[in-house]
Formats: structure tokens, sequence, C-alpha cells
């Protein structure tokens, strides 16, 4: 397996992100390309990476590769890439060989390591509501909702879209209309700020952000461009009576 990726930094940060969720991945290597399907360790949340072959400048495999890495140390290691660095995978033996070329050539080799998890499968949702919106625009939103609570909630109107929160004394709410594409039925629901806020760093991969859900439902936020498939699967907070 040896893959060949210029102008990493876009990769890197992808890692960084997955990396605040999730501590361990089965990183699959196919004729398709690069994937990730991994949720966290409380099973509030599923990311799915997906980085097609075409994207690599050499993409040399003869059978699919499961490679389990840690990714902190991924990331440390490419965070060592540069704006102009060329970066090189290889498998050899129980390692993962990383080598950054820029003004120098630097090699780190990583220890594979062995996740024992069942296979991962994308559950089949079926959402009421899809808005397209500006990334940016929906950042701040969460951003705003942690000022006042530790949750926020999606509500959607066939031709509204509104993110609240509301905490024990003060309350937000941020309603968009205009420059948003609303495909909506009415719906509600709630998730945890905690976990919103570590996946918006997703919004500067991308000006736009796809948002699906539906009543007291699980959401789905999808930060795609023409090469990369990047989502998150959030489970719903529900409230319990003491």
């Amino acid at each position: 397996m040896l893959l060949k990726l210029e102008h990493p930094k876009l990769f890197s940060e992808i890692i960084s992100i997955i990396s605040d969720m999730v501590l361990e991945v089965r990183l699959k290597v196919s004729k398709e390309g690069m994937s990730i399907l991994a949720i966290d360790p409380a099973n509030v949340a599923m990311v799915s990476f997906k980085l097609p072959a075409s994207a690599f400048s050499e993409f040399q495999i003869e059978n699919s590769e499961v490679l389990g890495v840690s990714l902190d140390n991924l990331k440390s290691v490419l965070r060592r890439c540069k704006i102009n660095s060329i970066l090189t995978l290889q498998k050899q033996e129980n390692e993962l060989k990383i080598e950054i070329v820029d003004k120098i050539k630097r090699e780190f080799n990583l220890a594979l390591i062995d996740i024992e998890t069942e296979e991962k499968q994308i559950p089949s949702l079926d959402f009421a509501s899809r808005i397209e919106m500006s990334s940016s625009d929906f950042a701040e939103a969460i951003e705003d909702c942690s000022v006042v609570s530790d949750s926020c909630s999606f509500v959607s109107e066939p031709n509204k879209f509104m993110i609240q929160g509301k905490g024990s004394l003060n309350s937000f709410k941020s309603e968009f209309t205009d420059e948003i594409n609303i495909q909506a039925q009415e719906a509600s629901s709630k998730y945890s700020l905690e976990y919103l806020q570590k996946i918006i760093k997703a919004t500067k991969i991308t000006e736009k952000v796809i948002i699906n859900f539906s009543n007291d439902y699980p959401l789905k936020l999808e930060f795609n461009t023409p090469l990369i498939e990047l989502s998150f699967i959030l489970a719903p907070r529900v409230e319990t009576e003491d």
C-alpha cells in the first residue's frame, strides 16, 4: 500500500476534528479510496469520512486494508504538514510509515493497533426536514446557544428554521428564512451542545452545511466538498423527569 497526497492540510484538519470525538479508528483503504466510520465511546455520535482514490496523486493498493490507528498519534504527525507538503502513507508490517516532504524530508513510523469492534454501518434514517445554509452562520448560532444553555433545539416549519437554547434563567433564538434552502415540515428536536461544539469545527472545510432532522430524532450534519464527504449523526437529547 502506497498513498501520496499533495497539499494534505485539509486531511490533517479533518483528522483533528474527528479526534475530538473518537480516540481510535479503523482506517479503511480500498480501491475506492480511504474511509472512516466510527462511534464515540458514549455511543451518542457517529462520524463518517470518505476520501476517494482520485484525491491522491498516487494510489497503489493490491488488497483492501484496515489500519487500526490512534488518532491522537496520527493527528500529532499530520500537524507537521505545511501547506505545500507532500504526504505519503505506507503500511509496513505492523507500522504505518508516514513521510512528509517539503523543504526537508521527514519520516514517522506509527504502530498499528488492534481495535476489537463490530463492523459498523450508517443507519437508515428518514428525515422530515432538510436545510442547507451557510456553515459559518450555523456555527455562530451554535456558539450563541452555548452562552445560555448546554443543549439546543432545532425547530423547522415549511419556510423557517430556528436554533434556540434555553437555560434556567436565560434563552436564545436564531431564526433563518433568507439565503437558506429549506425543505421542511414542522419538526423539533433537542441536541447536546457539547457534541455540536466539536462538530462545528468542520465548518472551516466548506461554506455550506446540510442539516437533516425530524421530531425527537437523530440529527445528521453533512460537510461535503467536491472531493470530501464528512458527516456526523448525533442522537437526540432526551430530558428525563426526576
